[in-house]
């Protein structure tokens, strides 16, 4: 990592602390359920910025990323369901098929166990419900 990409990383994680204690100082009542409304899905090309070209070395594309996040979420299992929805909706904006998605998901039954993958294709297909619907 260069020194300009470390103090920005600095910066935007003191911002980000910040940013949490203006608006809770006693950060209390902080939850993680509904988080993923907070943070809807990001264009594609913002997220190739972001995951695939900008935050990230060179060899693996916004979609390769996702989906690797996908299969380490499932195996975290039911504890990850917001973040698990909002990276199922960020790799179908960046190109990946629900095909892709659900092997990657059952690919990870070796690894986190099926009850983990049961709950990860549960929430990928309310998140394949969810985006057929907004399109409808």
């Amino acid at each position: 990592m260069t020194d300009a990409y470390t103090k920005m990383i600095q910066q935007m994680m003191e911002s980000g602390q910040e940013m949490l204690q203006r608006f809770n100082p006693a950060l209390e009542n902080v939850k993680g359920a509904g988080l993923d409304k907070m943070f809807p899905t990001m264009s594609k090309d913002m997220m190739e910025m972001w995951f695939g070209k900008t935050f990230n070395r060179e060899g693996l594309d916004a979609k390769t990323r996702l989906l690797v996040t996908v299969g380490a979420l499932t195996v975290l299992g039911a504890q990850a369901e917001p973040q698990m929805k909002t990276t199922v909706r960020h790799a179908l904006e960046a190109g990946a098929t629900e095909r892709e998605i659900a092997e990657v998901i059952w690919q990870m039954s070796m690894f986190g166990g099926l009850p983990a993958m049961q709950k990860a294709l549960e929430i990928a297909q309310s998140v394949f419900a969810e985006t057929k619907e907004n399109e409808a």
